[in-house]
């Protein structure tokens, strides 16, 4: 099936696709036994994707100018829009930047070895940043006392901070820390790499962990955090990290995004185990 479409440049997140990218004419699409509308269109913008006519992170046209261009109802199209969302071709946001967006290649996450954000999106080649949305110190709870081998009560700084990939959204950190062991960290700056300020500042950057993943859906606060829509896909990461002398000194629970990430872990005969 051909896409006779003028190459989509890279714009910015949010930039509509120009109408001329929809070509001269629309696909003869065949209708009778055997085949679907819908599935022709799939078909047809799948193809637009993957040889690059419709740029990653690009903002397509609307859903009736597409429909309307194609010469179909707009429930066909949103059939076909939704496959290609299952297919993690395409994602969609919803709100006043929301619209259907071609999807961008996903990162890997590798898990095998304790690097930090910051360090693995150096690796692809990306630029690193952090949106702090609080940090506080407060009694720790239940769980976060037990995590770190706490006292209920026993003070610990709580951060959450939205980390960014070339300025988009990724990952919604929320990691606890003993205030004993890292006295004044709320003082220090907080959107850069946290555990490069762990070693840097207090000699005590993370050496192991234990991960455990979960697959979530995203709610009201983490939709809107990480610019998705509510209902979407997400990997959770929760993590107790230990210094060299064996102490736990960080309990995190991280949501990646599904539609931007690849978890990775590597796997032998043998591991090591602490």
């Amino acid at each position: 099936m051909s896409t006779d479409l003028p190459i989509q440049p890279p714009g910015p997140r949010g930039a509509p696709v120009a109408p001329e990218i929809l070509g001269p004419a629309p696909p003869q699409l065949a209708r009778g036994p055997g085949t679907t509308v819908h599935g022709q269109i799939e078909e047809w913008l799948a193809e637009a994707i993957a040889v690059g006519r419709l740029a990653p992170g690009g903002r397509m046209p609307s859903e009736q100018d597409l429909a309307a261009w194609f010469g179909v109802s707009r429930m066909t199209l949103r059939h076909a829009l939704a496959k290609l969302a299952r297919r993690g071709l395409v994602t969609r946001a919803v709100g006043r930047k929301g619209g259907t967006f071609v999807a961008e290649p996903k990162l890997e996450q590798d898990r095998t070895t304790l690097a930090g954000f910051s360090e693995q999106l150096r690796r692809h080649g990306l630029l690193a940043g952090a949106r702090v949305l609080s940090a506080t110190e407060r009694p720790a709870g239940p769980v976060a006392a037990t995590a770190l081998g706490l006292h209920d009560g026993d003070r610990v700084y709580e951060v959450r901070r939205v980390r960014l990939g070339n300025g988009r959204p990724m990952v919604l950190e929320h990691s606890v820390f003993p205030a004993a062991t890292f006295p004044g960290l709320l003082q220090c700056r907080l959107d850069g790499s946290l555990y490069e300020l762990l070693e840097t500042r207090y000699g005590q950057r993370p050496h192991r962990a234990r991960e455990s993943l979960e697959p979530v859906i995203a709610g009201v606060g983490e939709a809107e955090a990480l610019e998705v829509a509510e209902g979407a896909p997400l990997m959770l990461v929760e993590r107790v990290a230990y210094n060299r002398a064996g102490q736990p000194v960080e309990f995190a629970r991280d949501l990646f995004r599904g539609d931007r990430t690849r978890i990775v872990m590597w796997t032998s005969e043998l591991a090591d185990v602490f």
